[in-house]
């Protein structure tokens, strides 16, 4: 298995230009809250002993495995992916159980606009996505986003300059 330097290594050399990483600050999260947000039917509500009613669902299976992904490669980052995909996941949860022509109209209507803001980016980086190269480009997408917030708030700077080592810097 790959390292986390090493993914995100291989997904920076796609991302290296400002503009195309901050499309992907909100296309990223909003793709995953739809695709969050169409796993999420079927769902069943089970009550278990600790978090009480809980909604079962191809969305919580995802979520599940992604999540252990995440906290393999990195515990910290990943612990920061669980929250945040968590929240995605609760809030896409309520979208799925409304109508469904308003589910789907919603979750599809987001998630073509949070590609469209990849593709914008990736434009401005003159190269294309990294998933079509590399399919885990889809996974890593998210943990990226994350790392490269953290980069900008001062955190974990040598993570950020063995990715830059091996990408080059941002401009």
């Amino acid at each position: 298995m790959k390292t986390l330097e090493q993914h995100l290594s291989e997904y920076a050399k796609y991302h290296r230009d400002q503009r195309n990483i901050f499309t992907h600050y909100i296309g990223i999260p909003l793709i995953v809250f739809a695709f969050l947000s169409l796993l999420s039917r079927p769902a069943f509500e089970v009550t278990a002993p600790i978090v009480g009613a809980l909604l079962l669902s191809p969305a919580l299976l995802v979520w599940v495995i992604g999540n252990v992904f995440y906290l393999k490669l990195d515990v910290k980052l990943g612990l920061t992916m669980v929250v945040l995909t968590g929240a995605l996941l609760y809030i896409a949860q309520p979208l799925a159980q409304s109508a469904t022509w308003l589910w789907l109209s919603a979750s599809i209507g987001i998630f073509v606009g949070g590609w469209i803001l990849q593709f914008v980016g990736h434009h401005f980086e003159g190269k294309k996505p990294a998933f079509v190269d590399d399919i885990m480009g889809l996974a890593i997408g998210p943990l990226f986003v994350v790392a490269e917030l953290g980069f900008e708030l001062g955190l974990r700077g040598e993570l950020q300059a063995k990715i830059e080592e091996t990408s080059g810097a941002v401009h």
